[in-house]
């Protein structure tokens, strides 16, 4: 096996593992190294994502949403369920599957795309434009060179100082998807997407959840109107989500966390739960990469400093993914994944961060792409706005699930779509087609006139789209 390599890539996440197929693919001789072992110490390549993330959280959700169209949802279809239980240790088992295919399917794609992987951990020991040299530390130490170095060595969660993750009773992602009992009271501090989805699974199955958010506004990155019918919806269902609160002292007991905060009005509380979730944002994983032994600058906030081409200060070293600027979504990592191996065989990669969709899997589901209409207002844009409800769309009356909307924010003089929102059934599908119309610089107009399939949830994207021209058809 040979050790030298034209490229290398540090780490098997999303934008990782998709960085050294692309590489191959374009014909170089390529390497990825990754040190995620599963539960019997073998390599599982897909990063946070697949083993403790987008993977497994989208599995825990599908579960539990059945769970809870079982409970309460059946009988109004006619469904009678009798004696319904749940086998929590099954359901994190097919969970656990669901990861596992993940990991063999990556596994997989480096043989079929003939990527050499290293399961170990990857650190830099020195070199220059002429080539680097890497340590690769797993069952057996070894030494391997590349003319061209891709970092992509994610995020870890952030803690809340005096409060460690102990993945028992103050939990982080990893934890919060591995509960063995459901938590009568959990707490979640933190309403950010980790935090609400990681509490809607847990409610559903039976949990009393309180969501405890640093912020005065719920989702402030969301477009105001969606993130106001979202939190509508989300206590609807039993999250109680208090906002504008101040945490104090937080103390693990032996089966219990109790947690000290004050709310938006001052007044004064302590919580008591059997969980605590902590979900306060992520931090670039640069531990152990002896960055500072080759001279790689990190900015003031512990990323790795890239230009625009994901390129660093050192020749031929670049990075992608949750351990650069922008943000941390496994999609954005693997597109600047497959941007920087063409720009390394001389091709444009290009990665547009105005057209990379938001999706927080709650149920409704809460997907964007583009401004939102604070963000327009703020920047003295000129716009023109659509909205249209899934109460009126009949495919959402037949699913039963008519919360949300779906909203259009288009140019007041060209017409040309700058945000769409969606909160509602399937927002996390029904977005794609915005965010190829924007990249196209498509018009609300052009979405108005495209035959969309009757009777679809899309239809409600042409009646919003329809609906900026004040011509909506069935609302």
């Amino acid at each position: 096996m040979s050790k030298n390599f034209d490229v290398v890539v540090i780490g098997g996440g999303p934008g990782g593992y998709i960085a050294a197929i692309r590489a191959a693919q374009l014909g170089f001789n390529t390497a990825c190294i990754d040190e995620w072992k599963n539960e019997k110490g073998g390599p599982a390549p897909g990063g946070t994502c697949t083993n403790v993330g987008c993977i497994p959280s989208k599995a825990l959700l599908q579960s539990s949403e059945h769970y809870e169209h079982a409970s309460h949802g059946f009988a109004e279809h006619g469904i009678e369920v009798k004696g319904l239980g749940l086998n929590l240790e099954k359901m994190l088992g097919r969970k656990n599957t669901v990861v596992k295919q993940n990991n063999d399917g990556i596994l997989y794609l480096f043989k079929k795309n003939k990527v050499t992987f290293f399961h170990g951990r990857g650190s830099f020991v020195k070199g220059d434009a002429n080539g680097y040299e890497i340590k690769v530390a797993g069952a057996a130490e070894e030494t391997i060179t590349a003319k061209h170095v891709i970092v992509a060595t994610g995020s870890n969660a952030r803690a809340l100082p005096g409060a460690e993750f102990d993945e028992k009773l103050i939990l982080s992602n990893t934890g919060a998807l591995s509960i063995s009992e459901v938590p009568k009271k959990l707490g979640v501090i933190g309403a950010g997407v980790i935090g609400l989805e990681m509490g809607s699974v847990w409610r559903r199955l039976g949990a009393e959840v309180t969501v405890l958010e640093a912020l005065p506004t719920f989702l402030g990155a969301v477009d105001e109107q969606i993130a106001k019918e979202a939190q509508k919806l989300l206590t609807k269902q039993g999250l109680a989500v208090n906002l504008g609160v101040k945490i104090g002292t937080i103390k693990a007991g032996k089966n219990s966390v109790s947690v000290e905060y004050t709310d938006a009005k001052g007044e004064a509380h302590t919580g008591e739960f059997d969980k605590l979730i902590i979900s306060i944002g992520r931090t670039p994983n640069t531990i152990g990469l002896n960055a500072e032994g080759v001279g790689l600058k990190l900015d003031e906030r512990g990323f790795i400093a890239v230009d625009g081409d994901c390129k660093t200060n050192l020749p031929n070293v670049w990075a992608v993914g949750d351990v650069v600027r922008g943000p941390m979504l496994a999609h954005k990592a693997e597109e600047e994944g497959v941007a920087v191996a063409e720009r390394i065989a001389g091709q444009h990669g290009h990665v547009n961060f105005n057209t990379i969709p938001w999706v927080i899997y709650t149920s409704p589901e809460i997907a964007w792409v583009g401004k939102t209409e604070q963000q327009l207002k703020a920047e003295g844009v000129q716009y023109k706005a659509g909205t249209f409800p899934f109460l009126a769309n009949g495919r959402a009356r037949a699913l039963g699930d008519t919360s949300g909307m779906v909203k259009f924010l288009a140019d007041a003089k060209t017409d040309e779509i700058l945000g769409v929102h969606i909160v509602g059934p399937m927002a996390s599908e029904l977005i794609s087609e915005a965010v190829v119309a924007m990249e196209f610089r498509a018009s609300s107009e052009d979405i108005a006139r495209i035959c969309h399939a009757h009777p679809s949830l899309s239809e409600a994207t042409k009646e919003a789209a329809l609906a900026v021209d004040k011509r909506a058809l069935n609302f």
